[in-house]
């Protein structure tokens, strides 16, 4: 499903700032109808990951593969659903409206589009919201907003950054049980968080980065085991102090 080869990306330097390398020759696999957490500190590399996988930048070295061909082909984008960190929503529309454009851009039928609006927007709880406008929305139903955006056109994909951010107790409890469920439908998720108990929950492997860098691909438990900490949080401080003390 998602494949990186040897991936590089420079940003390119400003005036009296130096060039920052995002990626140094990064391979992962992420194979269909699993669940990857993408996890490291601010700065690893992770929404440079994400931003490749969208296509919104490219490569310096490399080569990555979606659903066995290139980002860059924009069919492939029916496939997937995105739910990125920060919402920049329209503020006089509504989210019937944003649906209504997600779907069309997908060519989602006019008869599954009305049954999945109901269904997203109920089980995320914003059907009574469904016709105000976008402004009056919380932190947490923009997010859920996001969520039913990136569901509407059904992905095998998704794609989500940080989707537990400016969600309650309640509200993330809600989510891990729909990602569970997402799941257990067979979707293939990438998705990129720094609540670390969230992704021991819900992850079949982990993909640690830092600086760039792959430092840990393998399962929570295979984490702990070789950090020989209880928690993935103590292992995460583990691996990511040792490496910093080698630099």
């Amino acid at each position: 499903m998602i494949s990186f080869e040897a991936i590089s990306k420079t940003y390119t330097k400003e005036l009296f700032t130096p060039g920052k390398t995002a990626l140094d020759e990064l391979s992962f696999t992420l194979p269909k109808g699993q669940t990857l957490g993408l996890i490291g500190a601010n700065g690893a590399g992770k929404s440079t990951t994400i931003r490749l996988l969208m296509d919104f930048i490219r490569p310096d070295n490399g080569r990555i593969k979606l659903f066995h061909t290139s980002p860059k082909n924009i069919l492939i984008r029916k496939k997937i659903g995105y739910l990125p960190e920060t919402t920049n929503f329209p503020p006089n529309l509504n989210i019937l409206s944003l649906l209504k454009f997600t779907a069309t851009s997908c060519n989602v039928p006019t008869s599954l589009f009305e049954n999945r609006c109901r269904q997203w927007l109920n089980k995320l709880a914003l059907w009574e919201a469904r016709k105000q406008p976008l402004r009056t929305y919380s932190k947490g139903m923009q997010q859920r907003a996001n969520f039913a955006l990136a569901l509407i056109n059904n992905p095998d994909l998704l794609i989500l950054d940080e989707p537990m951010s400016g969600l309650d107790p309640m509200g993330r409890a809600a989510i891990i049980q729909l990602i569970l469920q997402l799941k257990k439908e067979g979707k293939t998720i990438l998705f990129c968080s720094h609540i670390l108990n969230d992704v021991d929950k819900l992850v079949d492997n982990i993909l640690l980065l830092h600086k760039g860098k792959k430092i840990f691909y393998g399962t929570p438990k295979e984490l702990t085991i070789q950090e020989k900490k209880d928690s993935i949080e103590d292992a995460f401080v583990s691996i990511v102090s040792r490496e910093e003390q080698h630099e």
